[in-house]
């Protein structure tokens, strides 16, 4: 059905309902998300925007730029307690600017999704920069499958099917649900509806995929997806994002994929942060006791969920590549206190600190993220022939490696039998010899 988008107070669609509790921690968390940096203009891709589209676009901007100024009037006043009428006059003027921002937001984000197909072919520019923004969380479950292109795909009706097969992996999946958001209330519990809901999703993906089965990263992954709509839809667009996404290969018992995205991340360090790089080498501080996590749960095992939300839905439209951007920003925020670390010291840094610097402000996060250098064609070209170059002589060695141990055990096991053969001669000419002298002392 379609989505009203005259009037705020119109509400999703079923199929758009999350099941669990929002990962937003509160409705102001959700509605600034959706107006933060990196600015949009209302003027990008103005040509395919229509007139009304051009005042919505303007309006927001104009009430964020009021929000934010009212943030900061909040902020200036709550240093002090004087003046507290003002500070009052400031509290209702954000609240007011908020229901009127809410409301835009319903309207743009509801064109948007009963437009799709225009947007994305037409406005893609502009699509992105709101994305890039936030996407209000009661449009992210069809958002998401849009832009993953998951609605309607065949597999959906195998679902239940796969439900009532029994899967080799099952023993291991559910020794691991209990881990899986082992704090979120959706997830709590045994006999949950999340673990179970969790399960299922996670053995049905293991029977349509035998090659990969199950990987415990990509149960954090379904999770998230769990928080925002139907078992059946999130099956389907995990199973999506596994084809599409580069997920397949990272989460296949090789992690052949992990190895490469190390790799072309430890270029970008080495070469925007050679000082930190350096230092990180001097401790043995190795790129994938840190970043292999960031990679393999996209953020969700680091951030809590209203940061780590925000960095999936750029990572919807975008893929992989803004795990690197907001790594290589978390680096470049930390590198003064990194360097002044050592080995345990990183590693308690990154554990308690990296992961709440941003609590407040995700917006701060993801503006840093797009002022990373990042190449595509570099990385996609150079450094995945370079990575493969490395890998097939690595292979070559120990082929290599592996013919000069075989022939080093059959040299062993011919010497072996060279000095059995040797003592048996041994002891041969021993016992002739004994002969000889019984005969020559006889005679």
């Amino acid at each position: 059905p379609e989505i009203p988008t005259g009037s705020a107070r119109c509400r999703p669609p079923a199929t758009m309902a999350s099941p669990a509790v929002s990962p937003d921690s509160s409705s102001h968390e959700a509605l600034s998300s959706v107006n933060s940096a990196p600015a949009c203009s209302p003027t990008s891709d103005s040509e395919n925007l229509s007139p009304d589209e051009l005042e919505l676009l303007a309006k927001l901007e104009e009430q964020n730029r009021l929000l934010e100024a009212d943030s900061k009037s909040m902020r200036s006043m709550n240093g002090s307690r004087r003046n507290s009428g003002s500070s009052l006059v400031s509290s209702s003027s954000a609240s007011s600017n908020l229901s009127h921002l809410e409301e835009d937001t319903w309207i743009l984000w509801g064109r948007i999704v009963n437009e799709w197909d225009e947007w994305r072919k037409k406005k893609e520019k502009l699509l992105k920069e709101l994305i890039r923004k936030g996407i209000p969380h009661h449009f992210r479950a069809i958002v998401w499958q849009l832009l993953c292109s998951a609605t309607d795909m065949p597999v959906k009706n195998q679902y239940s099917e796969l439900l009532k097969m029994s899967s080799p992996c099952e023993k291991l999946i559910r020794r691991d649900i209990a881990r899986t958001y082992p704090e979120h209330e959706f997830f709590k519990g045994q006999d949950s509806l999340g673990q179970e809901v969790l399960f299922n999703v996670m053995k049905a993906y293991s029977l349509v995929d035998r090659e990969v089965g199950y990987c415990q990263g990509s149960a954090f992954i379904v999770g998230l997806l769990l928080m925002q709509m139907p078992e059946e839809e999130a099956f389907c667009v995990f199973v999506r994002l596994m084809q599409e996404y580069r997920l397949r290969e990272l989460f296949k018992p090789s992690m052949a994929e992990l190895g490469l995205c190390i790799y072309q991340f430890e270029y970008m360090l080495q070469e925007q942060l050679p000082e930190l790089n350096i230092h990180f080498r001097s401790q043995s501080f190795l790129t994938s006791m840190y970043a292999s996590s960031w990679f393999l749960t996209l953020f969700l095992t680091t951030f809590p969920l209203p940061v780590a939300t925000r960095v999936f839905d750029i990572f919807m439209y975008e893929g992989l590549e803004i795990v690197f951007r907001v790594g290589m920003a978390l680096l470049q925020f930390n590198q003064a206190e990194l360097v002044q670390l050592d080995m345990e010291g990183m590693s308690q840094y990154f554990q308690k600190v990296i992961p709440h610097q941003f609590d407040s402000c995700p917006d701060k996060l993801i503006l840093r993220a797009f002022q990373v250098k990042y190449n595509p064609k570099k990385m996609k070209s150079r450094l995945e022939k370079e990575y493969a170059a490395i890998k097939n002589k690595e292979m070559e060695e120990q082929i290599e490696i592996k013919r000069l141990r075989t022939e080093n055990r059959l040299l062993k096991q011919r010497i072996e039998t060279l000095e059995k053969e040797s003592a048996a001669l041994a002891d041969r000419l021993i016992q002739v010899a004994s002969k000889i002298a019984i005969f020559l002392f006889s005679t």
